[in-house]
């Protein structure tokens, strides 16, 4: 029987979660929540608090950035990360980095497009920021460190032929698209749990209130699919969240080419009552529901939703025990994870140094008796590990001697290219004479080209603004003035005796590109009636 203590650290709080494994039954141990202010002293807490000082520890990772690439499927291995790695290092070009400041992993999926290619999940972490994360569990026996995003389907037994989307609302929402079974995309929203709960932390000076106050706080939904915001004073600062995050899960159904049958509603966010429900009344094309541990059963003494509050803390312990997606672990072994377990024998203290002895500190056995099959295993190996050195030595002196025969022929090589490149180089100066008039006449054309798309452009910019707010503001929603304030930037001041009204207008603002760098007031409600002031610029 195995264990491993998941433990999911976002900025203000810790889930923890110490799971069990005997063959091929699971088993959540302990869990629980604890806020910080030092994760360090947090995580030590934890780990007294669950007995886990000797037991594998598996975490999240911080800041982690994912890219895609498409390959041919008949690459080899070798080929294949040759491949991957070029890819990267061209991303890294032109964002101007340093890809070796990054650690990297893949994972292959199929591409629904083309069948002869290949998808790549390509996913890197800055050494730096992945290195404080390993800092932060220094001292104990960390074993395991991987995305969330890649974790969190182990939670459910998702069908070879099932499409769904898992959506963890944590401080940021990851979405993950599992395609035919398989994790197919990630979708990161820098927004999530941490924009209400902050909100709602200002009001309260308590961020374990304020997360208190999430989990209590109700949304109620009509038939006419209006949000009531009756006795719920801090659903102004929950429900734009909630919206922009089921708007682009929306996005992400409309735009793939198969039927997504489910979306699974997880983490902080889906402690929120009756969310579910919410979703379910913009999501119409699928089946919204809370992800609940597949293997968790329904007990007297604790509520399912206490489980599904620590569903981030669940996965990363299963990924430590080694189920989902293998290859995302982005710890590197060190050498004590690299000594098999057996070699480990601790030294008997009761036996006299005349009757033991210590072979390099790891093992020892009592020179008075028979050699046991673990120590002629051992006689063996040291065997075995002397011929590999003779024959590695051998090996090493003919690659050597080829080697050298190798690079005279390179440096041969390399003096005929370099008298053919300086005759390159001088028909290259010619070139580079005819080059530049062409140039400059290709400038002066372009910049006549900008003149003439800048008035064309300034001419029609605020009639087609004009027709897009039509097409978007809701009946409620007056607007009581409209101004061109300096250049591209526009000015609106708007009315409506719905607060939700107000804020789905400015969502489709900016969802719909109508306006960018769109930011709206607060609002002032007089007389039963909500004013805000929307600024923004035209794309």
């Amino acid at each position: 029987m195995s264990s491993c203590l998941g433990l999911y650290i976002d900025e203000h709080i810790i889930k923890y979660a110490k799971v069990t494994k005997d063959h091929d039954n699971l088993k959540v141990e302990s869990f629980g929540i604890k806020f910080y202010d030092k994760v360090g002293d947090a995580i030590s807490q934890v780990i007294e608090e669950t007995y886990s000082q000797k037991t594998p520890i598996s975490i999240n990772m911080s800041e982690e950035m994912y890219n895609y690439f498409d390959m041919f499927a008949l690459l080899t291995k070798n080929d294949l990360q040759k491949a991957i790695n070029t890819e990267f290092e061209s991303y890294c070009a032109d964002k101007g980095y340093n890809p070796n400041v990054f650690e990297t992993r893949y994972a292959v999926v199929d591409n629904q497009l083309d069948k002869d290619k290949i998808k790549i999940i390509h996913i890197a972490d800055n050494k730096i920021e992945l290195n404080k994360r390993i800092q932060e569990v220094e001292g104990y026996h960390l074993i395991n460190i991987s995305p969330i995003s890649m974790a969190i389907p182990n939670l459910i037994q998702v069908r070879k032929d099932e499409n769904c989307l898992v959506v963890n609302i944590e401080d940021d929402t990851t979405i993950t698209t599992v395609m035919n079974g398989k994790i197919f995309n990630i979708d990161i929203l820098e927004e999530g749990s941490k924009d209400f709960l902050s909100k709602i932390n200002i009001k309260e000076n308590s961020y374990s209130k304020a997360y208190e106050i999430c989990k209590n706080t109700t949304i109620y939904t009509s038939e006419g699919k209006e949000l009531q915001v009756e006795e719920q004073t801090y659903l102004e600062d929950i429900m734009p969240t909630l919206y922009n995050i089921v708007t682009q899960v929306n996005k992400i159904i409309n735009t793939n080419t198969d039927k997504i049958e489910k979306v699974y509603i997880t983490g902080t966010g889906a402690l929120i009552n009756n969310v579910d429900l919410y979703f379910q009344e913009y999501v119409t094309d699928a089946e919204c529901e809370i992800l609940k541990p597949y293997f968790v059963e329904r007990t007297k003494d604790i509520s399912i939703k206490d489980y599904v509050e620590v569903n981030s803390a669940i996965s990363m312990a299963l990924i430590g025990l080694g189920e989902g997606v293998t290859g995302m672990n982005f710890k590197k072994k060190t050498l004590s994870d690299q000594i098999p377990s057996w070699l480990k024998i601790e030294v008997n203290p009761d036996q006299s140094k005349k009757d033991r002895k210590n072979l390099g500190g790891f093992f020892t056995w009592d020179l008075g008796q028979k050699l046991d099959n673990t120590e002629k295993g051992l006689v063996r190996i040291a065997v075995a590990l002397f011929l590999l050195v003779v024959i590695y030595s051998g090996l090493s002196g003919t690659i050597n001697y080829m080697m050298d025969q190798k690079e005279k022929e390179t440096d041969s090589s390399i003096a005929n290219t370099n008298s053919q490149i300086q005759l390159a180089n001088a028909d290259n100066e010619n070139l580079k004479t005819g080059i530049d008039i062409y140039n400059k006449k290709i400038q002066q054309l372009e910049e006549t080209s900008e003149r003439l798309q800048d008035i064309t452009r300034t001419r029609n910019a605020i009639p087609n603004l004009l027709n897009q707010i039509m097409s978007v503001i809701p009946e409620s929603v007056q607007l009581t003035s409209i101004q061109n304030t300096t250049d591209r930037h526009i000015v609106i001041n708007a009315q409506s005796n719905k607060y939700e009204q107000l804020g789905y207008f400015v969502a489709r603002l900016k969802t719909d590109v109508i306006l960018t760098n769109v930011t709206s007031t607060s609002g002032q409600k007089t007389n039963g009636v909500v004013t805000i002031s929307i600024e923004g610029d035209l794309p």
